[in-house]
């Protein structure tokens, strides 16, 4: 990989092709780049996120959720392989279960924000949904695994969980939406 990756400017993709990992060539409008480009845009997010001061706890979740996107990535770039797999997806269910323990019953409606923090995990968690979508419009044009896209459906529920616990952590608490009634 060190030799594949020396040369960044190449200019194959110029003619507005891309590379996928088997050596094939295909649009950059075709599904497939949408969704590895989404997943991409996903860890991004991720990563801004992790340039905050987290719990360890948390810090230790997102770092192996890049890890994983990474994988997706080269999942959805290598078609036919499978390297997301059932582990994968167990693992971000017990995340969900441990993170979501701590925090008090949702009953209303909680808007994007609080804490910095908890802001840019919403901003992740609209990214990952946006992801899911293009995962799953791929997979009517393709034949793929259902795992790619619960896993980005799972993981738009946890960092909705950590959103929640990071207004905590950060000594707030939730954005409680309220209906305006006067019509403004």
């Amino acid at each position: 990989m060190a030799n594949r990756l020396s040369k960044i400017v190449t200019r194959t993709g110029d003619d507005g092709s891309t590379g996928l990992s088997t050596g094939t060539r295909i649009g950059k409008h075709e599904p497939r780049v949408a969704a590895m480009g989404d997943v991409d845009e996903l860890n991004t997010a991720i990563g801004l996120l992790l340039c905050e001061t987290l719990p360890p706890p948390v810090r230790e979740a997102l770092e192996g959720i890049q890890h994983d996107l990474f994988d997706l990535g080269g999942e959805l770039s290598l078609p036919g392989h499978t390297l997301v797999g059932d582990s994968h997806l167990a693992r971000i269910d017990g995340l969900i279960e441990t993170f979501n323990a701590g925090l008090p019953p949702l009953k209303e409606f909680i808007l994007p924000g609080g804490s910095r923090a908890a802001a840019l995990a919403h901003v992740a968690r609209t990214v990952c949904r946006r992801a899911e979508r293009s995962v799953v419009a791929l997979a009517r044009a393709e034949t793929l695994p259902p795992l790619p896209q619960q896993y980005l459906n799972r993981l738009s529920d946890l960092l909705f969980v950590l959103a929640r616990t990071l207004n905590r952590a950060g000594g707030g608490n939730d954005v409680h939406w309220q209906q305006r009634r006067d019509g403004s």
